[in-house]
């Protein structure tokens, strides 16, 4: 590690959403230990957004990762080199001292690798990023605890871990247009945040099961839904608007930030392992978080965040399910266990906000 108090450190985690969430803490580690660093991150440009506006990070570097995937599908080898090149040239041209690829893959470490820090540490590497490593630390800590492998390499690097707490940066416009949405929707008694999506099947819930969880937060509650998602999942969300007018259904009407400052203002986050949902611990907010086929953690850290699992013998399977596509993990939450244990939350007072 640098031994004077003004570096040049880069954070290399490109995606995905919950994953830089988790790692979030590691600017505030880094910069309790260094003050006067200049602290960048590597970021693929769908998730720039959660790091731009974080108060104790100097850059964001955009990874054009789209734009060489084009240039090697049309087979323009001169042009990708030259941009490669390129890439390489703006990354050594900010003097890295110390590199943190704490992604762990062998994309990552190649980027790594391009900084041209002297000292280049990789946490968990594999697929050959190791090779490109100065140094590596395994992936460690109580895996009960949320963002359990970004706190050890913390520790591992002697870094000060007092506050190791997750971060969402806003700007003002973020904040600006989450009033705006609770103004136009009449929120402003308070509203329920679904986050039903997410990338594989078997961490979803059902949709009848979200269905039902708006009739028991309509008959305890009296509380608004609001849905949240990306413009990926309009077709998914439309299959559960169907059945419910009086769900609002904000699925690809906001960018990512709006999402978060609308999570930050719900009463109630309940959601699958998602990045939204992660953003509801990160927001403090009340969370409940439906895990089955993944459990990333356990342990929230929150007292007012949950983990809602039901384990089998084959949990988790992560990639793997061996059930048929019935996922009884999933299947076994029902809505009534959320509001008994929406209810518990502290922080949460139901109809009464």
């Amino acid at each position: 590690m640098p031994e004077h108090d003004n570096p040049s450190i880069l954070i290399v985690r490109l995606s995905a959403i919950g994953d830089i969430v988790f790692a979030s803490p590691l600017i505030h580690a880094l910069r309790q230990r260094y003050p006067a660093a200049r602290i960048s991150w590597l970021v693929q440009p769908e998730s720039k957004a959660l790091l731009e506006h974080h108060p104790e990070l100097d850059e964001v570097v955009i990874w054009p990762r789209a734009r060489w995937q084009t240039l090697w599908k049309e087979r323009r080898w001169l042009t990708l080199w030259r941009e490669v090149a390129s890439f390489r040239r703006s990354l050594r041209e900010r003097d890295f001292e110390l590199a943190l690829d704490v992604q762990g893959l062998l994309k990552s470490g190649l980027l790594t690798w391009f900084s041209g820090a002297a000292q280049r540490i990789g946490l968990g590497s594999r697929e050959g990023s190791q090779y490109l490593m100065t140094a590596t630390v395994e992936k460690g800590g109580e895996p009960r605890r949320i963002g359990s492998e970004y706190l050890y390499l913390a520790e591992q690097l002697g870094l000060p871990v007092d506050r190791f707490e997750m971060h969402v940066g806003l700007s003002d416009e973020d904040r600006v247009s989450a009033d705006q949405l609770i103004e136009k929707h009449q929120l402003k008694r308070g509203f329920v945040v679904i986050c039903p999506f997410t990338t594989r099947p078997q961490k979803h819930w059902f949709n009848a099961s979200w269905q039902a969880l708006l009739e028991q937060v309509a008959q305890n509650w009296q509380l608004p839904v609001v849905m949240l998602g990306g413009p990926g999942d309009r077709q998914p969300a439309a299959e559960i608007k169907a059945s419910d007018e009086g769900l609002i259904n904000l699925v690809g009407e906001t960018t990512l930030r709006q999402a978060a400052a609308l999570i930050a203002r719900g009463s109630l986050v309940v959601g699958v392992d998602t990045g939204l949902t992660h953003i509801g611990i990160a927001m403090s907010r009340p969370t409940l978080c439906l895990f089955g086929s993944t459990r990333p953690y356990l342990d929230t850290t929150h007292e007012n965040a949950q983990v809602i699992y039901h384990p089998r013998r084959c949990s988790p399977c992560k990639r793997k399910p061996t059930c048929h596509g019935s996922f009884d993990c999933m299947a076994e939450i029902t809505a009534a266990e959320i509001v008994a244990r929406a209810d518990r939350l502290p922080g949460f007072n139901g109809g009464g906000q």
